[in-house]
């Protein structure tokens, strides 16, 4: 089963050499590559959010698998949801699904289902892989997209991941990606104050606090849930070195700073 593109053309370009030329562009000058276990990348237009998520993604040591984890906007198909089979394709080529690991979350998971309905059209996963796809030449991936917002489920399946992950004996070989954007469509000021606050609880790897500072200040991360799993994983497997690779809003790129989106790549290592 190949999933073909939903998005290529609004959110990113649909022709090979435009989407390279257009990453190309947001490279930085210097590259110091990380041996990452996890990151949290934005998934908006690239024209807004692309300069945070390529800066951030090539500090990423090629790994071997990908495991992109993305809130579900569509509201179909289940709370958890896994894909098990299939390529999905881009302007930049076939990115295959690890098939047996995928199985096997799935087969010990008490959480995850299988549901390609959910990845179908939806954007969070798919503006992730050509950037991946840039900076590595061969990499199978697992897609996640999840609808739940059960923090203590949510906590529960990032910890469930690590198990099942270590039990594999690949974890050395595997980033996780939590697919986010931050703060949506507040004045340029206000949306970096409240990132802030949510991005230094994020760099505390405290699921917990993340969930109080967005629930008090009413934040709008959307891809909320994808970040609390990443975080329980994070500390369930000891890797305890976070760090801001870049912030921006979408003022940046379109100048109205009365109404952003807030972009935050981070990376965490052991």
């Amino acid at each position: 089963m190949l999933r073909e593109p939903a998005v290529a053309g609004r959110f990113y370009p649909q022709s090979k050499s435009d989407l390279i030329k257009q990453i190309t562009s947001f490279l930085p000058k210097k590259i110091q590559k990380k041996d990452v276990v996890g990151a949290i990348l934005p998934h908006a237009g690239y024209i807004y959010s692309g300069k945070v998520a390529v800066e951030t993604a090539c500090i990423i040591e090629p790994k071997k698998i990908f495991i992109v984890i993305g809130p579900n906007h569509s509201g179909i198909g289940e709370n958890f949801s896994i894909q098990t089979k299939g390529k999905w394709l881009t302007p930049l080529g076939e990115v295959a699904i690890e098939e047996y690991l995928a199985s096997e979350l799935l087969k010990n998971s008490l959480l995850l289902k299988e549901d390609s309905l959910a990845h179908k059209f939806e954007h969070s996963i798919e503006v992730e892989l050509p950037i991946l796809q840039y900076f590595n030449t061969s990499f199978k991936f697992i897609p996640i997209a999840i609808m739940s917002s059960d923090t203590e489920k949510l906590k529960e399946f990032g910890n469930e991941l690590a198990i099942n992950l270590e039990k594999s004996g690949r974890i050395k070989d595997i980033v996780i990606i939590a697919s986010s954007d931050m703060t949506h469509y507040e004045k340029h000021e206000e949306a970096s104050k409240k990132d802030k606050v949510a991005i230094d609880a994020i760099l505390s790897l405290d699921a917990d606090l993340l969930v109080k500072n967005l629930t008090k200040l009413n934040i709008t991360m959307c891809g909320w849930g994808p970040a609390i799993i990443l975080l329980s994983y994070a500390k369930k497997i000891k890797a305890n070195k976070t760090k801001l690779i870049k912030y921006q809003t979408s003022a940046a790129a379109s100048g109205d700073y009365n109404s952003v989106v807030g972009y935050a790549g981070i990376i965490i290592t052991r």
